[in-house]
This record gives C-alpha cells, structure tokens and sequence, in this order.
C-alpha cells in the first residue's frame, strides 16, 4: 500500500504533494515499482493547521476519480475518519476507507457498508484525532494468566477492540473480505507498545481478518535506532519483514520498491512464493 499525501505538511517530505498532477505522478511511480493500493490521503493524521471536510474532499475526489481511470488494476485507499468525506471519494471510485482514527465518526462505517467499500479498524486507545499520545497505559485483561508477559496489555486491548470493530463494519453491511485491522502504531502508544505489537503480530492475525501494518518511518523506529525520519528505512523494513513473516498482509509505506522486495523475500523463505529464477548450481 503505496502512500500518497495530497497535503503540505506530512511528516515525511518526499510524500507530501502540493498538486493533483504531482499526485498522480506519485501514484504512477509507486505502481510500477509494485503497489498493489495506493492509499491518497488529503489531511496529515499529526498536529497542524485546521484542514476541513470540504477542503479534504477538495483535495481527494478528483485524483480518486484520475486513478480509477488511470489505473483500474489497483485498489484505491483514501485516508480518512470523516463519514462525509468517506461518501464523496467512495462514489469517487475508491475501494477502501482507511479509517486511521479508529471510528472517531462512528458513521464512516455505514457510508463503507451502504457504498459497497472496504474498511480498515484500527486502534487508538481512545485518541482524538491529530493528538499525540501522553502517557498512555494498557494495564491487561483481569485475569490474565499468572506468569503472563506484563507487556500483552497493548496486545489485549488491541485484539478487543479491533474484534469489535470488525463485527461491526461487518453487521453494517461491509463485506467480511473487505474489512482490514490496523493495530495502528504510535498512534496512543509509546514505543514500547509499538515494538511489542510487532513482536505479536500473530495475535492480531489470529483475528481472521487481514492485518495491515502502517509501520513507515514511524517514531517508534526513530526512536528505537535515535534517527531522524529520512533515515528510518532500514529499520522500517526489518520491523516489516518481522510482521510479514507472522501473518501480516498490507504493508503502507513510503518506499513502494524496498517494501516490495522486503516481502517478496520473506514469501520466498516462508515457502509461499518461488524465486524469480533459481539457477545457481543447476546450470
């Protein structure tokens, strides 16, 4: 899932794009370096200037419009949490409706059902949109087994509410094969929740739905290896290959090619995919 951002302030600067044409020239390149999705979003998810539905949308519809037409093999993602701007893009031509802030408009779920779109769940802990978490505590399920790892509460309450979720996009209409879960890192968590949900990956895929993994250049890996966001690839596509190797199936990234490669590697250790030629020793 190829991220592109039609906004001025986007954490990472190589993914903000200030024109539709610039956009859709993003869009380009990261189909044929592999995306599968591209997931257009017209609003940073951080803090920043106020940005409205009606200019969100304004941002969004038309390059929605311009990929479905420029490129009617891949999915097409918006990235949003408001309903209103959910109707407008899904009627655009988009698939998918990745609700970064974990149905903060409770509605956005019934445009997805009522449109025929896909939707992502994800978690936040409880955190209002383009807020950073403070603080945040996940203390476990009571009852846990003794002897349990203390740090499973990020996971319990993940797995809660995303179950949750998903059970009700599906109840709303939206089609079980098009329900996604996104634990969502650094979004109300620290570091060390981010890291730990890596780590359980399987946990969420236990889920039964496909498990997305937002994890680009996120601050957990900045934090983790003391870098800056232009030089957290490499710590992106090792917490990358981690999840993939326990299940996790959409990968949103900045670097369409290396995340591309990342996976495809790791089908190929895994067993689930052949080498592209495999001749050393037989020719």
């Amino acid at each position: 899932m190829a991220i592109v951002n039609l906004t001025p302030d986007s954490f990472y600067a190589p993914a903000r794009h200030a024109s539709g044409s610039a956009a859709l020239d993003a869009v380009a390149r990261a189909v044929a370096d592999g995306a599968d999705i591209v997931d257009l979003g017209g609003i940073r998810a951080g803090r920043g200037p106020e940005v409205d539905a009606t200019e969100e949308a304004r941002r969004v519809v038309p390059v929605v419009e311009e990929v479905r037409v420029r490129h009617p093999e891949v999915l097409v993602s918006v990235d949003t949490w408001r309903a209103d701007v959910a109707r407008h893009v899904a009627r655009a031509g988009a698939d998918l409706l990745n609700d970064t802030w974990a149905g903060h408009d409770p509605r956005l779920v019934e445009v997805a059902g009522a449109e025929g779109v896909g939707v992502v769940c994800s978690h936040t802990g409880g955190a209002l949109p383009r807020t950073d978490p403070f603080r945040v505590a996940y203390p476990g399920r009571p009852g846990r087994i003794a002897g349990a790892d203390p740090r499973d509460g990020v996971v319990d309450d993940v797995v809660v509410t995303l179950a949750a979720a998903a059970s009700r996009a599906v109840s709303r209409g939206v089609d079980p094969a098009s329900v996604l879960v996104d634990p969502t890192h650094d979004f109300g968590k620290n570091t060390w929740h981010s890291l730990h949900l890596v780590r359980r990956t399987a946990a969420l895929v236990e889920l039964g739905y496909p498990v997305l993994m937002a994890l680009s250049r996120k601050d957990f890996v900045g934090e983790t290896l003391d870098l800056p966001v232009d030089e957290r690839l490499e710590g992106t596509l090792a917490a990358t290959a981690v999840a993939a190797w326990q299940g996790a199936r959409v990968f949103r990234t900045h670097d369409v090619a290396a995340t591309r490669r990342t996976l495809d590697m790791v089908a190929a250790i895994r067993g689930d995919a052949a080498p592209a030629r495999a001749v050393r020793g037989l020719a």
